[in-house]
């Protein structure tokens, strides 16, 4: 599914998966980082259904 161009335009962005990974980290959330298909950066979400989970960094 693509992603809507006001979804992409409202939600943060990061540059690369390990920054969207330790933002999603510091959050307290279960988030998940996904590249988007119209910035091709990285936004998080919150849908894990059927979804890998985060790999978090130490």
């Amino acid at each position: 599914m693509r992603t809507r161009l006001s979804i992409c335009a409202r939600k943060a962005r990061f540059p690369s998966e390990q920054d969207a990974l330790l933002a999603a980290q510091r959050s307290g959330l279960v988030l998940r980082p996904y590249r988007c298909d119209r910035c091709r950066q990285f936004h998080l979400t919150s849908r894990t259904k059927g979804k890998r989970t985060p790999r978090f960094l130490d």
